[in-house]
């Protein structure tokens, strides 16, 4: 898969933030930070660092450099400063130079600052790389369209944030860690999240396409339809209404939204709204029909036929503990 060029990768709009079509479908990844890591390397390192299901990694080069390799792509060269994402928990590797060994992670000493945040002093004791780690959870099934969009690895270089968001969230991590002051490890966490969706963003504004979901957003009528969903997904939308909404005809609307989705507007609110559904059944101990209420159902039945068309379960399966 050949990495997108990121010349420019601001975070930008031509929509209002109150009207940004990502916003939605960003929130439903329902990000956690799951362990934070601060590793000094020495040449000769190579980290081997197991697939985990429903985990991004991320990987913040401080200082040095270093090489990532994941099955069936080329070899990767990350700078000082640069960040990768590997958004679908896939095994990858971490070396110092390419065809370096690499050592299981498991099997690497580490100093277990608290149980979430660890510090790691290895390798051959030569020219030095420093290295953050984050592994931050998603919610696969939440987030399943977005994510059949991103590719194996998002890599962003300082030298291309003009804005400077990555440089200065990287030290702002990195002062935390070192300091572990009272409160340091939410800090830690909420802003693994914040670099994150900012390295998804970055890559979603720079990959150039003119098919599929990435370019419905983009589109200015099918995007705003697509915002008008997501932000209302309880109204009794026809496809007349929505067509209106955005200024097209009906015909119009239709034949575009399945040409640039990939299908009919109806199923996509279906599925728009079980997803938000089953995210208030993870969180919520409202009643079943409040939350079928909640999402333009009627009644019990219809939303649970609904449910498991979409997830293959009924809802009562995906409640939340508790």
């Amino acid at each position: 898969m050949t990495e997108p060029p990121f010349s420019t990768p601001r975070i930008e709009s031509a929509l209002p933030p109150s009207a940004d079509p990502l916003a939605d479908p960003l929130r439903l990844l329902n990000l956690t930070g799951v362990l934070y890591c601060r590793a000094e390397l020495t040449a000769p390192w190579g980290l081997d660092l197991p697939g985990i299901e429903g985990c991004m990694a991320v990987h913040i080069v401080n200082s040095g450099k270093a090489y990532l390799d994941i099955a069936g792509q080329p070899t990767l060269e990350v700078a000082q400063g640069g960040l990768v994402v590997v958004p679908h928990g896939t095994p990858h590797q971490l070396r110092s130079a390419p065809e370096t060994p690499a050592t299981l992670l498991t099997d690497i000493p580490v100093r277990l600052v608290t149980d979430r945040y660890e510090r790691m002093d290895f390798g051959g004791g030569g020219a030095p790389t420093s290295v953050s780690y984050c592994g931050v959870r998603f919610d696969k099934l939440g987030a399943r369209r977005l994510l059949q969009v991103l590719p194996l690895v998002i890599h962003i270089c300082a030298l291309d944030t003009s804005d400077g968001w990555l440089g200065d969230t990287a030290r702002f991590i990195a002062r935390e860690a070192d300091a572990m002051r009272p409160g340091s490890e939410a800090i830690i966490t909420r802003l693994a999240d914040i670099v994150v969706v900012q390295a998804i963003r970055a890559w979603l504004e720079s990959e150039d396409t003119d098919h599929g979901w990435l370019a419905a957003l983009r589109d200015r009528q099918i995007g705003r339809a697509l915002v008008e969903i997501h932000r209302h997904p309880s109204r009794d939308w026809t496809v007349s209404m929505l067509a209106r909404e955005v200024g097209m005809s009906r015909s119009a609307l239709s034949a575009r939204f399945r040409e640039l989705v990939g299908e009919p507007v109806k199923q996509y609110i279906t599925e728009w709204r079980m997803q938000l559904a089953r995210e208030e059944l993870m969180s919520s101990r409202g009643t079943l029909l409040d939350i079928a209420e909640n999402h333009g159902y009627q009644s019990e039945a219809a939303f649970s036929r609904a449910f498991k068309r979409v997830f293959g379960m009924p809802p009562g399966q995906a409640r939340g503990p508790g």
